[in-house]
Order: C-alpha cells, then structure tokens, then sequence
C-alpha cells in the first residue's frame, strides 16, 4: 500500500546551502547596488541570525588620485554602516603602521584573532583596547582577496562572553570567495566612476559611464566657457628643470581648476598651460543636481570661481616673492554660447569634450588679455546676464572672427593689470 504523501503548506523549504551567510549572499546579497547598504545588511542579517556582532569593518583598497582605500563601518548599536575615505598620506601614519591592516597589506598575513575578555592576553594593536573598553569580548580579521590577486580585509567585533564560537568562525570564513566577488563588482564601478571623473569631469564621466561611448554621442548645450592660460610657459619651461616646471604648472592648474570645480564648474580640458571649463546652463524643464539652473546663476558661479582663483594666485605669487622669484602672470576669458557636448575624435580614441564657434571665440577672448593687459576679460553675451559691476573696453577684434566684440573687464578696484616684466623691466 503507498503511503498517504502530505500536502501541507506549512512545510519549510529546506536550506539549499549548509552555510546560511552564503545562501544569502546569492540569494538576496547579489542584487544590492551600494556598497553601504551591503554593509548594513550584512551586518544586520548576522545578527538576525544569532552572531554576537558587535562591529563589522570592510576595508577595500581603491584607485585613486587622492584615496588609498575605502573603509564601511557598521555598528549594532545604530544599525547604520559610515564610510571612511582614506588619503594616501594614511600609510605613513602609525594609525596603519599598527594596525591589522597593515599586517594584511604588507606583510600578507592569513588572519588575525584576539580575545579580548581574557586577561593576559597580547592586545598588540591600539583597536584591541579601544574596543575592548566598549564592552566588546572577541575581534577577528581576515583578507579578502580580489580576482586580480589585490588584498583587502573585513574584521568582526563580538560582545558576547566567550565571543565567537568555532563553528560561527567557519561561516564567517567560508562566506569569504562569495563577498569578495559582490565586494569586486562594487569596487569596479567605484573605480570606473572615480577614473572618469578625474580624467573627464563629475558630468562628463557619468555620461560615459550612462552609454555614451561612441564617436558622434554627445547633446547640444548652451554654457558659461571658462577658457584660462598662463602667461610666458614657455621661457619658464626653458629656464627651469622639468621637474620644477611641472610643480609650477601643477600648482597653477590648482589655483584655476580647483576655482572653477569649487564653484559647480566642469574641467573639461588641461591644453599645455591652459584650461578650458564649462558652467552649463540648465534648460527650464531639467533638474540635475551639481547644474547651474539659469543664465544669471552660471554667471555668479562663473566670477565667484573667477575671483577665488585671483584669491589663490595671489596667494601663490606671495609665495614666490618670498622665495625670490617674479610673479605668475594669466589670464581668463569668459564667454557664453551654444556648444556641442560629446564625443570627439578617432573610433578608437575618443575624447568627451565641447566643440563649437563659442569655444574658440573664449580662447580668442582670453588671448586678448595680454594685448589689453587685463588679467580678466568677458564678453557682451556673458556680461549681459551677469549681476556684477563690468567696464568696458571697447569693441575689439577676435583672430577669425570678422566683427568687432565689445570687451568687458570687472571694475573691481582690486582688478589690476596682470603684467609679468622681461629682464630689461619693459612690459611684455
């Protein structure tokens, strides 16, 4: 006789997996998008589960100009994950010399586990005793290794007596290949995001990333066009060593760009000694953030950058009489006009720039600076949206351009004549 085969509903669906982390990793970790969220969940599910988490800690080492690394922390008692961005400059402090990072990153260790309510034992590390004083009872950190060999670690905290049990150590060990994976996936785009914005620009890079990739992709915008350069690069390039050269343009290209990104600008191109920038202008139906809205808030952003770049080379050229050399000269065109944002170039060698009649006529612009010996000139166009205090110039001619431009400098009584001098002490 077959026996009776139950129909009920109630039966649970038994695990597909013997360690639960992992089942859950790819069953419901794998579709979080932000690596902060990962950490709060991750943490929150251990929990849930019957781990005695106290803190969760993901260190992943990124490329970057100015980060080392990128560190998640999550906290039972808030439930929230921070994180913290790590400059270069960290590992030449002692707070990673003596950490268990370091251990992992320089010296390749397998993993790190302290007991920390059992008196006598080594508390070799200054984050032992820090969380030993908040009550924590057990610290473990392990590596967490890339598919490209690169090393980065998690630690997990406890505050239950006796702290993790050898069998919650396992799990935690044996999540490790599948986290790593999710982790390596977050990290990519985080670099591809971190990589496109420093070599295209905040906007220009998260279109590039958003799909446009091909030559001819690219919008019609209309913008303020920042065009800058440095006065005679090309006697100091002779006078100086290489090395002292690029420090000096490094630190104009600081004084400039640096302005202009502070102020909600776009850095689209470093051209030798200049560079050339964009304050876009928003159509009425758009709403991006970081966006200039109107005409009159691209102007503002525009002489706000404008004046804090004036703030820091004066500042820098202070340096520099104190140290005995002559003053930086510059000068910095602003205009206003339609341009066609996008992709430029060969199939196989692009670049995401602007191109249109309204750019060349900024370099014209700017070009002028030095014949009517004005370190900031503006165009009719810009200054007819502009809220601040413009005087003329006159009407000027631009190299290519048939008519004559009326040209406008601020009035400013701190704006003066931007002039660098030749041996002889004549104006150049």
């Amino acid at each position: 006789m077959l026996e009776a085969v139950s129909t009920s509903n109630e039966l649970e669906t038994p695990p597909w997996h013997e360690n639960p982390i992992v089942e859950w990793l790819l069953a419901e970790a794998w579709n979080i998008t932000d690596p902060v969220i990962l950490t709060e969940s991750l943490g929150a599910y251990l929990v849930e589960f019957g781990f005695p988490l106290y803190r969760l800690r993901i260190n992943i080492r990124t490329l970057h100009p100015q980060v080392v690394a990128t560190g998640y922390t999550w906290m039972k008692s808030t439930g929230k994950a921070e994180i913290f961005s790590a400059p270069h400059s960290i590992l030449q402090t002692s707070a990673y010399q003596d950490s268990p990072f370091a251990a992992f990153f320089e010296n390749n260790a397998g993993g790190i586990r302290r007991r920390l309510d059992v008196p006598g034992l080594p508390m070799d590390y200054p984050i032992l005793k820090e969380l030993q004083e908040e009550g924590a009872t057990d610290y473990v950190a392990m590596p967490i290794y890339f598919s490209d060999g690169k090393i980065n670690a998690i630690t997990f905290a406890a505050d239950r007596a006796g702290g993790f049990s050898t069998r919650e150590l396992e799990q935690l060990y044996g999540m490790l290949p599948i986290l790593s994976r999710l982790l390596e996936v977050h990290a990519l785009r985080r670099t591809a995001e971190t990589l496109l914005e420093t070599y295209l620009g905040k906007h220009s890079g998260a279109r590039v990333l958003d799909g446009l990739v091909k030559r001819g992709d690219g919008e019609d915008i209309h913008a303020v066009i920042w065009f800058c350069d440095l006065r005679d690069s090309t006697p100091l390039a002779d006078s100086m060593p290489r090395a002292e050269f690029l420090l000096l343009l490094n630190r104009f290209f600081e004084c400039m760009a640096g302005a202009v990104l502070d102020h909600n600008g776009e850095v689209l191109r470093f051209i030798g000694d200049a560079v050339l920038a964009i304050f876009p202008i928003s159509a009425p139906e758009e709403d991006e953030e970081d966006r200039c809205k109107s005409p009159e808030s691209a102007c503002r952003s525009a002489v706000a950058a404008v004046r804090d770049a004036m703030a820091r080379m004066n500042e820098y050229n202070r340096e520099r009489k104190e140290q005995g050399e002559s003053p930086l000269g510059y000068g910095i065109g602003l205009h206003v006009g339609d341009l066609t944002y996008g992709n430029i170039g060969a199939p196989e060698r692009l670049e995401f720039t602007v191109i249109g009649a309204a750019a060349n006529e900024a370099a014209r612009l700017e070009g002028l600076c030095k014949t009517l010996k004005k370190p900031i000139l503006a165009s009719g166009e810009f200054v007819r949206m502009s809220s601040d205090a413009w005087a003329s110039l006159g009407e000027h001619s631009f190299r290519g351009v048939r008519e004559k431009q009326e040209i406008f400098t601020l009035s400013d009584p701190e704006i003066t004549p931007n002039i660098t001098e030749e041996k002889t002490g004549e104006p150049r």
